[in-house]
């Protein structure tokens, strides 16, 4: 580069990649908030019965 101004089209090259990186972070959080289990439907943890035979 030569110090001048940075060229339109380049800028407007790089506003249109920032919103498609944008865009596509919002699309992968829609679906994992899609994905999402909520924590009230996950099963409750119950220990192993190997864990409490030498009790």
């Amino acid at each position: 580069m030569d110090g001048t101004p940075a060229d339109p089209e380049q800028n407007r090259g790089e506003q249109i990649e920032a919103a498609e990186r944008e865009a596509a972070r919002q699309r992968i959080l829609a679906q994992a908030e899609t994905d999402r289990i909520p924590a009230e439907e996950t099963t409750r943890a119950v220990p192993e019965r190997r864990w409490r035979r030498g009790q």
